[in-house]
């Protein structure tokens, strides 16, 4: 028996409850690890509202990041034996292989010996944040030395560590806020500039920033009215990627600025590097060379533990965090 979070209904963080589950062993090709540390998604918080690209089938487990030491491996594993050190990489389906438990079930394929430098808490926050930034950026805007990128949301989990892959590649990172609150914090994390939404002309600060050549790579979360200003400030030719969606104003086509620079608008799943195993295999040499070299480093919040999960998903909604939500076993 372990204890796992599912939940009944769709609804707020109040309907996640733990349960006592009698687990299967591992299949072939499987691996059961018993897990120390989960990092908390806020996909996590959708598929319980019932809101996320996957249906859940009631009751469901969730979760997308877990780090651990395995317990058991299924018919033909190889690469890994119990008591190895290992983190989960966002499997495809996270109702199929949930993550919010003492003992869960991955596919060999979806794990990952981290760097021992890395304790439980930091090797629960890598996978999700770093391999969205990095397909983002790396694989679809090769983004590299000159570049500048506009990060918005840059206070979350995939903004910061966005920021990080952008100084690892020689660009410049413009982090973009709501608020003055967090300006130090991104400055300290290593964006070159802050704007705040809430203070500043967006459009008019980023062209004084980069100069009339404007800005090639946008990696947004927000969508909405930010669009306008946004594609604005863009250079001829250059790229914005969607990949969240946090506003709930209606999202217009700039289509002016789209035409007459020829702008590409992508939106964008981190589920185009998790499923492409040649893609998933570049992205994590990169990320495991950033998390050895300490260009990459998770940045943690706020800590819960595993009984504080209803509390640790009511943090994730008051969207006030800085960094990665984890909770310990």
């Amino acid at each position: 028996m372990a204890r796992i979070v599912r939940f009944h209904q769709h609804g707020g963080p109040e309907v996640l409850r733990i349960e006592e589950v009698d687990l299967s062993p591992p299949g072939p090709g499987e691996v059961q690890i018993r897990v120390k540390a989960l990092g908390i998604n806020r996909a996590e918080a959708l598929l319980r509202a019932g809101t996320y690209i996957e249906t859940a089938a009631l009751p469901s487990g969730l979760g997308l990041e877990a780090a651990g030491v395995v317990e058991t491996v299924g018919e033909g594993v190889e690469n890994f034996v119990p008591g190895d050190a290992v983190s989960a990489i966002p499997p495809q389906s996270m109702v199929r292989w949930p993550a919010y438990g003492e003992l869960v079930t991955y596919p060999a394929a979806q794990l990952v010996k981290h760097p021992p430098s890395l304790d439980w808490k930091g090797a629960a926050a890598v996978w999700m944040q770093y391999l969205t930034a990095y397909g983002a950026l790396i694989d679809i805007a090769k983004l590299g030395s000159g570049d500048a990128v506009v990060i918005t949301a840059a206070s979350s989990s995939v903004g910061l560590a966005a920021i990080q892959i952008a100084n690892k590649v020689g660009a410049t990172a413009i982090a973009v806020t709501r608020t003055s609150t967090k300006k130090q914090a991104l400055l300290d994390a290593g964006a070159a500039e802050v704007v705040i939404l809430a203070e500043e002309n967006l459009t008019a600060r980023l062209n004084t920033i980069v100069g009339p050549k404007g800005v090639r790579v946008v990696l947004d979360a927000v969508g909405g009215p930010i669009f306008g200003p946004l594609t604005a400030a863009m250079t001829k030719g250059g790229i914005l990627i969607e990949y969240g969606g946090l506003s709930r104003e209606p999202t217009p086509f700039p289509l002016a600025a789209v035409l007459g620079k020829t702008l590409t608008l992508r939106g964008y799943l981190v589920h185009e590097i998790t499923g492409d195993p040649a893609k998933l295999e570049a992205a994590k040499a990169f990320i495991l060379e950033g998390l050895e070299a300490a260009t990459l480093r998770p940045i943690i919040d706020r800590t819960f533990a595993f009984d504080q999960i209803v509390e640790a998903h009511r943090y994730l909604e008051s969207n006030d965090q800085f960094g990665k939500i984890v909770v310990t076993i």
